[in-house]
C-alpha cells in the first residue's frame, strides 16, 4: 500500500482538497437552479459525478514509461492478476470497480434514462472503451484491456445498485 500512495498520493490529496470546492459548487448550483424540481438532487449528481471520477480518470491517464499494449482477450489479464502478489492483484481490481463508480451511482440522478443497470452497464461499457482506447492512442505506457473494460463497468453497476435505493428517496 506504500506504494499507492508513493504513486498517487499527490491525486489522492487533489482529490481531497477538491471536496470543499465541490460542497460549494452544489450548493452555487443549487441555488441558481431555485424553484426547480429537483434542484439539489440534480446538482449532487452533476458534481459528485465528475468529482468522484476524475481523480480516477488522471491515474489511468497519466503516462507510464514503456510502450502501450493491447490485451484483448478476456479475463486472461485478471486471472494473471489474481496468480500475482495479492496485494498488488487488490489494488488493480479495485482500483478498476472504482474509475467509474461515482459515474453509476450519480448519473441515474440526473438521467432517468440511466436508472436501469443495463443502461448504466451500455454507457460504462462505452466510457471505459474510448479511455482504453485513449490510452493506447495516446501511447501512454499502458496496457489496455478488455479485462478493464469489464471492471470499470462492473464498477459503474454496482455502485448503480448500491444507490438505487438513496436515488428513489
Amino acid at each position: 500500500m506504500i506504494t499507492v500512495w508513493q504513486s498517487w498520493g499527490h491525486v489522492l490529496l487533489a482529490a481531497a482538497f477538491a471536496l470543499p470546492p465541490a460542497v460549494l459548487a452544489v450548493v452555487v448550483l443549487a441555488r441558481w437552479r431555485a424553484g426547480s424540481e429537483g434542484a439539489v438532487r440534480r446538482s449532487v449528481a452533476e458534481v459528485g459525478a465528475v468529482v468522484g471520477t476524475l481523480p480516477w480518470l488522471w491515474m489511468v491517464l497519466t503516462p507510464r514509461p514503456g510502450e502501450p499494449e493491447l490485451a484483448l482477450v478476456p479475463l486472461r489479464d485478471l486471472v494473471d492478476q489474481l496468480y500475482g502478489r495479492p496485494v498488488a492483484a487488490t489494488v488493480q481490481i479495485a482500483g478498476n470497480l472504482l474509475v467509474l463508480a461515482a459515474f453509476g451511482a450519480f448519473l441515474p440522478m440526473r438521467f432517468a434514462a440511466l436508472s436501469r443497470p443495463h443502461r448504466i452497464a451500455v454507457a460504462a461499457a462505452a466510457v471505459s472503451l474510448a479511455i482504453e482506447l485513449l490510452q493506447y492512442a495516446l501511447r501512454l505506457g499502458r496496457v489496455s484491456s478488455v479485462d478493464d473494460v469489464l471492471l470499470n463497468t462492473a464498477g459503474a453497476v454496482l455502485s448503480s445498485l448500491l444507490t438505487q435505493r438513496w436515488r428513489r428517496t
